[in-house]
């Protein structure tokens, strides 16, 4: 089997050495490339074209954000991963509008690394549970409630009364277990219609979905 081509990004060595010889260890992922800043990654991306870029979310140059847009722009094939310190930096909700793939917390374990980059070159999105948290503090969020009027965009993109409750509660945060108990409706049905949400909106995983969301005021 093809192993997973990565590039690495991260302006302080040892972490960027450590993440290296973490992924070569595994059987399936091939570093391919380390990058100290933001400019140096995009480069490196571009003239590597791996099958994942792991990103620092802050970083000299280019941040987490302007890596991503730029990836995303000019090698879109390219699934990005940003890693953040802190997941209290005010950087990540820029990082997911810019269209990563997944955001994870530094203190994430090896295993649920590697994980989340099968993931990501897979087609799927992670988004680590902190960090989801942050974004919903970060938009400021009112209590959730149900059954609001939708708007234009929604309306525009086809959305149903029932899709639209989903997406307010993904977008704030909830899982698909929690959301199921909140519509009181099974886990299967909720996993159903965030994939419709996904289809129809056109965007790449829960993450850009979650994006969308606050972006067109569902979330509010």
């Amino acid at each position: 089997m093809t192993p997973l081509r990565v590039v690495v990004a991260d302006d302080q060595a040892v972490v960027r050495d450590g993440l290296a010889l973490l992924l070569g260890a595994a059987d399936d992922l091939e570093v391919v490339g380390a990058a100290p800043d933001g400019t140096a990654a995009v480069e490196l991306v571009l003239a590597e074209r791996p099958d994942v870029a792991l990103v620092d979310l802050r970083m000299p140059g280019l941040d987490g954000a302007g890596v991503t847009a730029a990836v995303r722009r000019d090698a879109p094939e390219v699934r990005v991963l940003v890693l953040t310190t802190y997941a209290d930096d005010d950087a990540v909700l820029p990082a997911l509008r810019a269209g990563a793939a997944g955001y994870l917390t530094k203190d994430t374990t090896g295993e649920a690394l590697v994980s989340a980059i099968r993931t990501v070159a897979a087609g799927g999105s992670v988004l680590d549970a902190t960090v989801q948290r942050r974004l919903v503090e970060l938009a400021g969020s009112p209590p959730v409630e149900t059954g609001e009027v939708s708007t234009d965009a929604t309306a525009e993109a086809g959305l149903t009364a029932r899709e639209v409750d989903v997406l307010r509660l993904v977008a704030h945060g909830l899982s698909n277990q929690q959301t199921a108990s909140r519509l009181v409706v099974s886990e299967a049905t909720v996993k159903t219609h965030v994939n419709h949400l996904i289809s129809k909106l056109g965007v790449d995983g829960r993450p850009a979905l979650v994006a969308w969301a606050w972006r067109h005021g569902v979330a509010r």
